[in-house]
């Protein structure tokens, strides 16, 4: 479709931080720096791991709890680091279907709801079932790229 594209991703594993009580904004701040200090070596094999794209950011409506997640590289994919950071944890995630919506711009929390909630009509009135109550957000440029920036969010196909 013009406005979504239908992905299939296979399992993967990603390091991920939850981040509770805070603004999405906050959240992704602060999660944001957690995961990219692993990366930097905060981990049990003090270990240096490129960053990766995308950035993504679990909501889920009446939450405020965020999960933010680097992918990880996929040379590490099959034995990744042990985080040392008891908030940050490696997740597998499985192979599934996304609905996925792309946008540019520097993308703010309001924006990635405005997506979403266009993807979720979008889905609606062609009669797609999807998980409703919770989206993904994911971000792939550094805060520093000023021009054609890529953003998305995604719903999972039920």
């Amino acid at each position: 479709a013009k406005d979504y594209e239908l992905r299939q991703y296979e399992m993967a594993k990603w390091v991920s931080t939850v981040i509770r009580g805070e603004t999405q904004k906050e959240a992704m701040r602060q999660g944001f720096w957690k995961l990219f200090h692993y990366i930097q070596g905060k981990n049990e094999k003090e270990m240096k791991i490129d960053m990766t794209v995308p950035v993504t950011c679990l909501v889920k409506s009446g939450c405020t709890d965020f999960k933010i997640s680097f992918f990880v590289p996929f040379e590490h994919q099959e034995c990744p680091p042990q985080p040392t950071d008891s908030d940050v944890f490696i997740e597998e995630r499985k192979a599934a279907a996304l609905f996925v919506r792309s946008f540019g711009g520097f993308a703010s929390p309001e924006k990635y709801a405005e997506e979403a909630d266009a993807l979720a009509r979008t889905l609606r009135n062609r009669g797609q079932s999807f998980h409703e109550d919770f989206f993904y957000t994911a971000g792939y440029d550094s805060p520093f790229k000023l021009f054609n920036r890529h953003n998305e969010v995604w719903y999972f196909k039920k």
